[in-house]
C-alpha cells in the first residue's frame, strides 16, 4: 500500500488525473504535486480538492529540465515517500531540439533529466520507500498497423544514447515525433537498469497508451496537430479498434502499475503488439532489445554524462 505518492508534471493531463485517482484510494494519505509553475499548481490543487473532497494534496515546485532545480526541491522533502510516478515529459513542441545547460536537448531534459535526478536524490537521502513508475510510450515498440516503426538503434551503445539525448543522433533534420520514441526508449532502459541496481525497490515502466485529453497533440506542428486531433483521434482510431481510450482509462494503467503487485519490477508494460489501448503486456516478449542488460546499462551511463 502506498500512503504517500509524488507525481511529476501533476498540474494537468495524465499527472493531474493520476493524482485524482490515487487520492480516491483509501490508503492514500498524501499526494505531492511536483510542478514547474506555482500558479498552475495551485489551480490544480484547488480543483483536485473540489473533485475528491480531500485535503491531502501538497505542492512541490521544480523544473524537471533543470537538475539543480530538482535537487533544491528534494531538499524540501522531510519524510519518506512510498511511490513516485515519473510523468513529466511529452513532445515539448518547438523548443524540443534546443540544447539546455545540461547538454541534453529540451525534449530529453524534460522527459529524462529531472526525473532521473529526482529518483536518485531520493534514494541517496533514503526518502524513497517502495516504487518508481516511469511513464513511457507505445512509440518505443512501434505499431505496425499504423506504420509507426519501432525504435531501431544500431547497437544501443553509450555514444548512440548520448546522441539521442543531445539530438546529434538525428542529424540536421530533427523530427520531434521520431525523437520522442528514442528519448522514451532511453528513459525506459534507465528504469530497467535501476530495477537491477536497486532490487529492494520496484521499478515499473508503463505506457498510458493512446489516450484522449492529455493535451499532447498541442505540442505538435500544426499539420500533425490537426490530423491527430480532428481526424485520427475521433474518426480513424475508433474504426480500427483497440487504438484509443479515455484519459481515465489511460491513467488507470499508471495507478495500477504503481499500486498493484501484479506488475513486476524491471518490466515495460504497454499495449498488445499492434495496438494502442486495451490490455497491457510485457513488451520484451516481442521487442527483445528491452531484455539486453548491456543496452540498459549503456542508457544509464549515457544519461549520467549530462548530470552534474
Amino acid at each position: 500500500m502506498n500512503e504517500s505518492i509524488l507525481i511529476t508534471g501533476a498540474n494537468a493531463g495524465l499527472g493531474k488525473e493520476a493524482a485524482r485517482q490515487l487520492a480516491l484510494k483509501k490508503e492514500t494519505k498524501k499526494v505531492i504535486l511536483f510542478c514547474r509553475n506555482q500558479v498552475k499548481a495551485e489551480l490544480a490543487k484547488k480543483d483536485l480538492e473540489a473533485q475528491t473532497g480531500k485535503k491531502i494534496f501538497e505542492i512541490l515546485i521544480g523544473d524537471v529540465s533543470d537538475a539543480g532545480s530538482v535537487r533544491n526541491a528534494v531538499e524540501k522533502i522531510k519524510e519518506p515517500i512510498d511511490a513516485v510516478i515519473l510523468n513529466a515529459g511529452g513532445m515539448v513542441g518547438k523548443t524540443a531540439s534546443q540544447i539546455t545547460p545540461s547538454g541534453m536537448n529540451q525534449l530529453a531534459a524534460t522527459n529524462i533529466l529531472g526525473n532521473v535526478v529526482l529518483v536518485e536524490e531520493l534514494i541517496k537521502r533514503d526518502l524513497l520507500g517502495k516504487t518508481v513508475l516511469f511513464v513511457s510510450a507505445e512509440a518505443v515498440p512501434g505499431v505496425k498497423s499504423l506504420g509507426m516503426k519501432p525504435v531501431a538503434m544500431k547497437n544501443s551503445s553509450i555514444n548512440e544514447f548520448a546522441g539521442v539525448l543531445d539530438g546529434s543522433y538525428f542529424g540536421k533534420h530533427f523530427d520531434v515525433t521520431q525523437a520522442y520514441g528514442y528519448v522514451k526508449y532511453a528513459g525506459t532502459m534507465w528504469a530497467l537498469a535501476m530495477a537491477r541496481k536497486h532490487p529492494d525497490l520496484k521499478f515499473v515502466v508503463m505506457s498510458p497508451g493512446n489516450t484522449k485529453g492529455t493535451g499532447a497533440p498541442d505540442s505538435l506542428p500544426a499539420p500533425m496537430r490537426f490530423m491527430l486531433k480532428y481526424i485520427m483521434m475521433p474518426i480513424v482510431f475508433p474504426l480500427l479498434g483497440d487504438m484509443v481510450h479515455s484519459l481515465e482509462t489511460g491513467v488507470k494503467r499508471l495507478v495500477d502499475g504503481v499500486s498493484d503487485d501484479r506488475y513486476k519490477s524491471g518490466v515495460f508494460y504497454a499495449s498488445r503488439e499492434g495496438k494502442l489501448s486495451g490490455d497491457v503486456v510485457d513488451q520484451s516478449t516481442f521487442y527483445t532489445d528491452l531484455k539486453n542488460t548491456t543496452y540498459q546499462d549503456n542508457a544509464d551511463i549515457a544519461i549520467h554524462r549530462f548530470i552534474r
